[in-house]
C-alpha cells in the first residue's frame, strides 16, 4: 500500500474511532436512553439542507416530517415516554425527546432550568428579533407591548371580523351556487386566515377581490409573498445569499422576502402618516406606539424590532390558522358523522340558522371547540417544542408497564416537548388515531394537550385563534356540507387508503396539508 494512503486511511481510522467513542459518551450521559440515530443534525443549516433535499435514508436523512410522522412509535418501541436522538455530524449532539404529561409540565414550568435555546431560533429574526426569538427580561417586555392587544375586547373584534369575512366569502365569492369544488382546501383557508389578521392585528382590510391584483410598485401580491415566504422559509434561513439566485424556486423565494418586507414598511408608514389618528387597539397599534416610545423606556422597542414582531404574528396568524382549518375540513369530511353531530350542535345552539352568530355566542359552541382540539391534537402546527438544561439535573417518566424511570440531563443538553408523541400517547388518548371530538367535552387530560405549549412562554394569542378558529368552523359548517372530492383514479380505495391521501403531510415550521381536495354543498 502506497505510504501516503495508508496515512489517509489510518487518520480516517483513528477519527471514526473517536467519534464512536464520542457518541457513547454522550449516550452514556443521559442514562443511554433508546431512540432513533441518524448521521446528520437536523438542528444544523446542513442538516436542514440535507432533510429538505434527500428522500429519507435510514440512519442518515430522517426527513422534514420524521415527528409527526413516527408520533408515539419511537417511546412504544422504547417502552417509556422518553427517548433521543443522537446525531454524529457536525459533532456528537443528543436531544431528549419527551412525551410524559408530567415531565413535560415541570420543563414548560421550570424556565430557569429549562430555558429557550435562542440558537435555533435564530432564524426567525430575518426581519429582526421578535417575541418567538427572544428570552429572559428582553421576552418580558416584548410581552408586555404585545399582551394588551390579546383582550376581551380584542378577541370580540376577531369575531366580528371574521364573520364578516366569512359572510363576504359566502355572498360574494361562493354566491347562489350549490356546490362549491376544491382542488385543494388551502385555497380558501389561507386567505380566510391571512384577512382576520390582517384587519383584527393589523387593521389591513382585504376584501375577496381586493387582493387578486399586484399593486404598483410590487412584483406579487401581499397574501403571495407571505404565503411563498413563510411555506419556504427555512429555505430562506438556510440558503447563503450567494445562492438566492441559484434556481427559480430560489429567486421566487427572495422575492417573497422582499416584498414582505417591502409591505410591512408601508404598513408602518401608512399607520404613523395618516392624517387622521385613529384610536385602536390592535396589535399593529402596541407595537408601533412602543416604536416611537423614548429609547430608555421599558416598553421602547426600534423599527427592526417593530418589522421582526410583525413578521413573526403575521406567520403564527396566517399559517397556523389555515393549515389547522384545513385539516378540520379533512377530518369532517373524513367523518361525516361527527360532522352531522357537529351541524346538529350548531343548530341547536343559534335556534335560527338564519341568524349570524355572536361573540356572545362563542362559548355555547362547545362541540365547534371539541372538533378543533381534536384536529389539533391529530395534527399540532408544531411537532417538537425546544428546551435547553441549564444545569445537571434528572427527569422521571412513566413507563409501559405503568413504572416510573429516571434519566439523568446534562447541562446543554437539549430537551424537546414531542407535541406528536404526547398526543398520540395512549397513555392519555384512547384510540389515539381515531378522530373523536367528544373527548374534549369532559374531563380531559390539560397537561397532555399542548399545541400552545405551557407555561409562562405558551402561545400569546392562543384566544385569538380559538375564536377565529371557531367561527369559522361554525359559519361554514351551518351552511355547507363538506365532502371529499371524488376522483376516479382513487375510485375502490378503503378509508385507511383514504384518510392518509387526504391528511397528507409535509413539514417546514409548521405541519403542512399537501392536497385536500373537498367540496362544499350548500345545505
Amino acid at each position: 500500500m502506497h505510504p501516503v494512503l495508508s496515512v489517509i486511511l489510518s487518520l480516517l481510522g483513528l477519527i471514526l474511532v473517536q467519534r464512536l467513542l464520542e457518541l457513547r459518551r454522550v449516550a452514556r450521559n443521559v442514562g443511554n436512553l433508546p431512540g432513533p440515530r441518524f448521521l446528520f443534525n437536523p438542528a444544523t443549516a446542513l442538516g436542514q439542507l440535507v432533510m429538505h433535499t434527500l428522500p429519507v435514508i435510514p440512519f442518515i436523512n430522517m426527513g422534514t416530517s420524521f415527528i409527526q410522522t413516527r408520533k408515539h412509535q419511537d417511546f412504544a418501541a422504547a417502552g417509556q415516554d422518553a427517548t433521543t436522538l443522537i446525531t454524529t455530524f457536525p459533532r456528537p449532539e443528543c436531544t431528549i425527546y419527551l412525551a410524559d404529561a408530567g415531565a413535560i409540565k415541570e420543563v414548560t414550568t421550570s424556565r430557569a432550568r429549562f430555558p429557550k435555546p435562542l440558537k435555533l431560533y435564530v432564524g426567525l429574526t430575518i426581519f429582526g428579533k421578535n417575541i418567538v426569538a427572544s428570552e429572559g427580561e428582553e421576552w418580558k417586555r416584548y410581552r408586555k407591548i404585545a399582551a394588551p392587544a390579546f383582550s376581551e375586547r380584542n378577541n370580540k373584534l376577531v369575531w366580528d371580523e371574521t364573520v364578516l369575512i366569512m359572510l363576504d366569502l359566502f355572498d360574494n365569492v361562493w354566491g347562489d351556487k350549490s356546490e362549491i369544488i376544491l382542488d385543494h382546501c388551502l385555497d380558501i383557508t389561507l386567505p380566510i386566515a391571512l384577512f382576520v389578521i390582517g384587519v383584527a392585528g393589523f387593521g389591513r382590510r382585504v376584501t375577496w377581490t381586493s387582493d387578486l391584483t399586484v399593486p404598483p410598485g410590487h412584483q406579487m401580491t401581499f397574501k403571495d409573498a407571505l404565503h411563498i415566504l413563510s411555506t419556504n422559509l427555512v429555505l430562506k434561513i438556510v440558503l447563503p445569499d450567494w445562492a438566492k439566485g441559484a434556481t427559480k424556486h430560489t429567486r421566487k423565494v427572495h422575492l417573497a422576502f422582499d416584498e414582505l418586507g417591502q409591505y410591512m414598511l408601508e404598513m408602518v408608514n401608512a399607520r404613523r402618516n395618516a392624517d387622521t389618528k385613529e384610536e385602536r387597539y390592535d396589535l399593529f397599534s402596541g407595537l408601533l406606539d412602543a416604536a416611537q416610545e423614548d429609547l430608555d423606556s421599558e416598553v421602547a422597542i426600534s423599527d427592526r424590532e417593530l418589522i421582526g414582531n410583525m413578521f413573526i404574528f403575521l406567520l403564527a396568524g396566517h399559517e397556523t390558522t389555515a393549515h389547522t382549518l384545513c385539516f378540520t375540513f379533512a377530518l369532517l369530511a373524513l367523518y361525516p358523522d361527527e360532522q352531522e353531530r357537529l351541524y346538529q350542535h350548531i343548530k341547536g345552539v343559534m335556534s335560527s340558522l338564519n341568524r349570524v352568530p355572536t361573540y356572545e355566542d362563542m362559548s355555547r359552541f362547545t362541540y365547534s371547540l371539541a372538533v378543533f382540539y381534536e384536529t389539533l391534537r391529530l395534527f399540532p402546527p408544531v411537532t417538537s417544542i425546544p428546551k435547553e438544561a441549564a444545569e445537571d439535573t434528572t427527569l422521571t417518566v412513566g413507563t409501559a408497564d405503568g413504572g416510573k424511570t429516571t434519566f439523568p440531563v446534562p447541562a446543554g443538553t437539549e430537551v424537546a416537548l414531542h407535541v406528536s408523541g404526547l398526543h398520540y400517547n395512549p397513555r392519555y388518548w384512547k384510540d389515539p388515531h381515531v378522530f373523536k371530538p367528544e373527548r374534549f367535552l369532559g374531563d380531559w387530560p390539560k397537561d397532555a394537550f399542548v399545541p400552545f405549549s405551557l407555561g409562562a412562554r405558551a402561545c400569546l394569542g392562543r384566544r385569538f385563534f380559538e375564536t377565529e378558529g371557531i367561527a369559522i368552523v361554525t359559519m361554514l359548517v351551518s351552511r355547507y356540507k363538506i365532502e371529499v372530492k371524488e376522483e376516479p383514479e382513487f375510485a375502490g380505495e378503503t378509508f385507511e387508503q383514504r384518510y392518509a391521501r387526504i391528511t397528507a403531510f409535509d413539514q417546514s415550521l409548521t405541519v403542512i396539508p399537501l392536497r385536500v381536495p373537498l367540496v362544499f354543498k350548500r345545505r
